[in-house]
C-alpha cells in the first residue's frame, strides 16, 4: 500500500504560521534587544522554530528586519496597503489614514524602535536607511498614491502629490509624537486622539481641495 509523502527540499511549501511566528518574534526582539543584539538564532528560539526555518523564509537578518517593519506598518494601516472602496470620499479615507498613522507612530513598539534608530543612526546609517525605506518610505509612497487618485477624481487640487503626502503626515504626527519620543508626555486618550486627527484632516482639506 502506497503512502503519501510530504515533499521536502526547496520545493516544499512554506508554512505561513511559522512565517507569522518568526515576524512576531523579530518585532519583539528588534525592539527590546536592538538590531545588533537580535541574532537569527535568538529570533528562531523566540519563534519556536529552527534557525534553518528562519533562513528559509527570510534570506538574512536585513531582509527579516525590513519585513518586520513592513508587517507592522501594513497591519496598523491596512487602509493604505489595500485598494480603497471606489465610493469612499477622500475625507473618509484621510481620517482612516490619520487614525492608523497615529496608532502606528505613537505605539510603544514604534517609539522604542524610533529611539533605537536615532541612537544608532550615527554609527549605522545603512541600518537607518533600511528602516526608512521599509517603514516611513512605504507609508509615504502609499499615501502619495491615494492622493494622486483623489486628484484624478477631482477631490483634491492638482499639484505635487508627494509634497501633499509629506504635509499630511507631518500634520498628523504633530508635536505630541516628539514629546512621546523624548519621554515627556503620556499617550492621549481616544477622545483627544480623535479630535487631533479630525482637525488635521480639516486643515489639510481646506488647503488642498479644489
Amino acid at each position: 500500500m502506497s503512502q503519501t509523502s510530504t515533499p521536502n527540499g526547496p520545493g516544499r511549501p512554506k508554512d505561513p504560521a511559522k512565517r507569522h511566528a518568526i515576524l512576531e518574534a523579530a518585532k519583539e526582539l528588534f525592539v527590546t534587544k536592538g538590531y545588533d543584539g537580535s541574532s537569527m538564532e535568538a529570533i528562531a528560539a523566540e519563534a519556536g522554530v529552527s534557525k534553518l526555518t528562519v533562513y528559509s523564509h527570510f534570506t538574512d537578518k536585513e531582509t527579516l528586519f525590513c519585513e518586520a517593519v513592513q508587517s507592522k506598518c501594513a497591519e496598523t494601516m491596512p487602509e493604505l496597503f489595500h485598494e480603497p472602496p471606489a465610493n469612499a470620499s477622500v475625507g473618509v479615507l484621510l481620517l482612516s489614514v490619520a487614525r492608523g498613522f497615529n496608532r502606528l507612530i505613537n505605539s510603544a513598539e514604534a517609539i522604542a524602535l524610533s529611539r533605537l534608530m536615532v541612537a544608532q543612526g550615527g554609527q549605522s546609517p545603512q541600518l537607518s536607511q533600511m528602516f526608512f525605506e521599509a517603514g516611513p518610505q512605504r507609508v509615504l509612497d502609499q499615501l502619495e498614491r491615494l492622493i494622486t487618485q483623489a486628484q484624478l477624481k477631482g477631490e483634491l487640487r492638482e499639484g505635487d502629490p508627494r509634497n501633499a503626502a509629506e504635509h499630511f503626515l507631518m500634520l498628523a504626527q504633530g508635536c505630541l509624537h516628539f514629546r512621546l519620543l523624548i519621554g515627556c508626555a503620556e499617550m492621549p486618550d481616544a477622545e483627544e486622539s480623535e479630535k487631533h486627527v479630525r482637525e488635521v484632516v480639516d486643515i489639510f482639506l481646506r488647503a488642498y481641495r479644489p
